[in-house]
């Protein structure tokens, strides 16, 4: 490995390279420290000769043909080809080695250069010096490694702070002549490229290591098509750091997009975060820059060193890192996965019934405050036992993705391909999905593809240009989150999203993808004035391109990834969320292809109702039916999620009137009523036990109220056992779940009785065997309530009135059985007795 002495470390911090900074305040971070410095040319003095400017990137022709150093005989390779204006390479196309340079012999070890007056014949000057000392060079290794020239083959190469330079060839060593600012060359007496090994000495002794610009390019020309396409669906395997072995050497190959730099350089561990020796190559018009670097493996960190098109200078944390430093560190990690899954047989089974018409009850949580301290390796210890006790059918993390500040909850991603390395390593993530497959739970990850933040490390202004942004500030600035929105219109910026919704599905077996804010994607106007918005090509305010990115990332995900879901969390009445996405509705739009949507008006309807006191809950009845109006336009899941127990809104029990005995009453009743709705469940940590206060990411859920210590201890089990109570029965009961979205699944038998604040309706399995609800949101006793009923015997499923969940223990004498009289439609009917603020489900006995 390449390193300078240790006294060039101070130097290098002085002049603005160090380890991977720690974020500047910003959207989306927490206050930290001042970000890394540019490391900007200084300006020349007023009387200096004027230096000229580097070409402008632009268009040019198709570069000769030339010998590129390999493995083995000499290979042949074009040097980079030009990019269209704007996009990173340069327009004057640099001559071959053999045209661009006096010949000049190097010496062989031991000999005394000969003193001379300017540059050594042969000596790399004008404009290609000074663009690759400035990092402005798109093609290094055009000038650096080995190439034919008249008298042989020189070798050069650009090793700062370095004594001396030899070349060491079949044993055999020359040395290399010093040509100032690290810079070495000579010329070997051979007519072949050889291959060969540097021996550079610095202040601590001679190193032998590998010359990165000897070897070919290791990105395929597929790869670099499907790039250019934007249609690379295994993108995390093109770019990005990947350890790998190329031309018999181990080593890391970084790649990046970068296509308005003028020039990319690779900085890290490995030469102490001064990336001057190790400037990247452009590969042709697709903006992709690479560098072999041998010797460099899993656990480097690194950042690029980008040039922007203004000649400034900065560090950019790599956006297709699959690992990262602990967070405040910026930096990204090379990592290499070495996990053997042992989850054959679920991912073989996980499609064998559709989503919509199976049993689907999530539990949501924060991974890093489900049990704060606990690693991804720790919390497969409990998480998996604990799921499977409540009988949910799957869990749903909340971002998972690298994210700067906690405070965001993982919404504010930075890092889109690396798991957050707070808990752990990437194999670390996967042995807890594994550990969940195990215990027969799906994993559900949130994934944010509408907005990211403006950390100056990250993905804003990557290349010193917008790039993966909007270049008008009206499409690019987030207005309720002081973010950035990606510019879905672009391919690579589609690209670089549809392959990471497969990347996290493949790489890490997730289950499903719940796409947030999907609302503020679908809509140009969305949280913006007047004059704030720009309408479509049609004069719309729908973003056509956010709407073919969906589509296309939802039928990629569903192509690639067999028994995965999709899930909306959108807010509006777009219609189609969930139609296939060849299907074209009313609104001339395809749908968007989801598998399911969340349903925000059935949840803030239904918890706007149960708010109420009782006595006033009467008007507002049609809150908690209205539902059903709507209920199968698309494929719902009905969410109690974290953003409606946070931010003053109060816990789930906090938000219903009455003592604490009516509270939590009021709670078991709404989750009968909403596990029987037509729809699939989703609940937040913490509620599930009732506890009173709003969840804190720093804190997680009070688990202490659970203590047998706590007096009021039972108070919240009780709760907790009826929702592994709920979900046994809703298991057990495909009336429940296998026609959810189907409208014969689902007959309201009193869908009108507000004067009583009770709400009674059918459900039906594919068989047509029903399942009875009734819900009593008035918190009385109601004897011989008479229901419409078909000629049927029942037998009670559930009571969330049982004395063991916490309730009055009021009983329902079984069997119920139907009587020949006529009600609410029905042929029969039957006389119940309602226990208070309580649930029932019955089914035929």
């Amino acid at each position: 490995m390449t390193r300078p002495d240790d006294r060039f470390l101070p130097e290098a911090q002085a002049r603005g390279y160090d380890r991977g900074t720690p974020h500047p305040a910003a959207s989306g971070t927490a206050p930290g420290p001042a970000p890394l410095a540019d490391t900007t040319p200084p300006a020349p003095p007023s009387d200096a000769p004027a230096v000229p400017a580097a070409p402008v990137p632009g268009a040019g022709p198709v570069a000769p043909t030339v010998t590129v150093p390999g493995a083995g005989p000499a290979a042949t390779g074009r040097l980079a080809e030009s990019a269209p204006q704007g996009h990173g390479a340069e327009s004057d196309v640099p001559l071959p080695p053999r045209e661009r340079e006096q010949p000049a012999t190097g010496g062989r070890s031991g000999a005394d250069p000969e003193p001379s007056i300017g540059p050594e014949p042969g000596s790399l000057v004008g404009d290609d010096r000074r663009r690759l000392l400035d990092g402005a060079h798109h093609d290094p290794h055009g000038v650096l490694g080995a190439h034919p020239v008249d008298g042989g083959v020189r070798i050069r190469a650009l090793r700062p702070f370095a004594r001396a330079v030899a070349a060491v060839v079949d044993g055999e060593r020359f040395d290399l002549t010093d040509e100032a600012d690290g810079l070495f060359s000579a010329v070997l007496p051979r007519t072949d490229v050889p291959e060969y090994r540097l021996a550079v000495t610095y202040d601590d002794g001679e190193h032998i290591v590998e010359d990165p610009y000897r070897f070919l390019p290791s990105l395929g020309e597929l790869d670099l098509h499907l790039i250019g396409e934007g249609r690379h669906e295994e993108l995390w395997k093109a770019l990005g750091s990947r350890p790998m072995t190329h031309g018999g050497v181990t080593g890391t190959r970084f790649a990046v997009w970068a296509p308005n730099a003028r020039g990319v350089r690779v900085a890290g561990e490995f030469n102490y975060w001064d990336g001057t020796g190790f400037p990247m190559r452009s590969l042709g018009a697709t903006g992709v820059w690479e560098l072999f670097v041998p010797g460099v493996g899993s656990g480097t960190a690194y950042k690029y060193e980008i040039t922007r098109p203004d000649g400034s200078r900065g560090m950019k944390a790599d956006p297709m890192a699959r690992a990262t430093e602990v967070p405040p560190a910026t930096a990204s990690v090379v990592t290499e996965s070495a996990y053997e899954w042992a989850d054959q047989e679920w991912m073989a089974r996980r499609g064998e019934l559709p989503v919509h018409r199976a049993p689907f009850s999530v539990y949501e949580l924060h991974l890093a405050s489900w049990r704060p301290g606990l690693t991804y390796r720790e919390l497969a210890e409990q998480l998996p036992a604990y799921v499977k006790e409540l009988g949910f059918t799957h869990v749903e993390l909340m971002p998972v993705a690298e994210h700067p500040f906690g405070g965001s909850w993982g919404y504010q991603v930075t890092s889109y391909y690396a798991p957050t390395s707070r808990l752990g390593s990437p194999d670390d993530f996967r042995y807890l999905v594994d550990a969940l497959h195990a215990a027969g739970i799906g994993v559900i990850m949130d994934w944010v593809p509408a907005h990211f933040p403006k950390d100056d490390w990250a993905l804003a202004r990557f290349d010193g240009a917008p790039l993966y942004e909007p270049a008008d500030p009206r499409r690019a600035e987030h207005p309720d989150w002081g973010t950035l929105e990606f510019d879905f219109g672009r391919t690579e910026v589609r690209n670089f999203l549809v392959a990471n919704a497969v990347y996290w599905c493949e790489e890490f077996h997730i289950d499903g993808l719940r796409v947030d804010a999907v609302a503020s994607m679908l809509y140009l106007d969305y949280s913006r004035e007047g004059g704030d918005w720009l309408p479509n090509a049609y004069g719309g305010r729908e973003n056509l391109d956010a709407v073919a990115f969906l589509q296309e990332m939802n039928a990629t995900v569903y192509r690639r990834c067999p028994g995965t879901v999709t899930i909306a969390e959108e807010s509006t009445a777009w219609d189609g969320v969930t139609r296939p996405t060849h299907l074209v509705g009313p609104a001339g739009f395809g749908g968007l292809g989801f598998g399911l949507k969340w349903n925000m008006g059935w949840m803030h309807d239904s918890l706007d109702y149960v708010s109420h006191e009782p006595v006033h809950r009467k008007y507002h009845h049609n809150e908690m039916t209205f539902s059903m109006v709507y209920a199968y336009s698309e494929n719902y899941v009905l969410p109690i999620s974290h953003d409606e127990v946070v931010h003053g809104k109060g816990s789930l029990v906090a938000k219903m009137p009455g003592d604490w005995w009516q509270q939590r009453a009021t709670v078991r009743a709404y989750l009968g009523f909403m596990w029987a709705h037509p729809g699939k469940q989703l609940l937040f940590m913490g509620q599930e036990f009732a506890q009173g206060a709003e969840w804190s990411h720093e804190n997680g859920p009070d688990w202490w109220l659970l203590d047998e210590s706590y007096p009021a201890a039972a108070d919240h089990r009780g709760v907790r056992d009826l929702v592994r109570d709920l979900n046994a029965a809703y298991t057990a009961a495909p009336a429940l779940w296998q026609l959810d979205t189907d409208p014969s699944g689902f007959t309201w038998i009193d869908g009108g009785a507000a004067e009583d604040n009770t709400f009674s309706f059918l459900r039906y399995d594919e068989a047509g065997d029903p399942l009875l609800c009734v819900s009593n949101f008035s918190p009385v006793v109601r004897e011989n309530y008479r229901l419409g009923s078909p000629d049927v015997v029942w037998k009670q499923v559930l009571n969330t009135d049982e004395a063991r969940y916490g309730g009055s223990g009021v009983v329902v004498a079984e069997p119920v059985k139907s009587e020949p009289t006529p009600w609410n439609g029905q042929p029969h009917s039957i006389s119940l007795t309602l226990p208070p603020l309580a649930t029932l489900w019955l089914r035929p006995a």
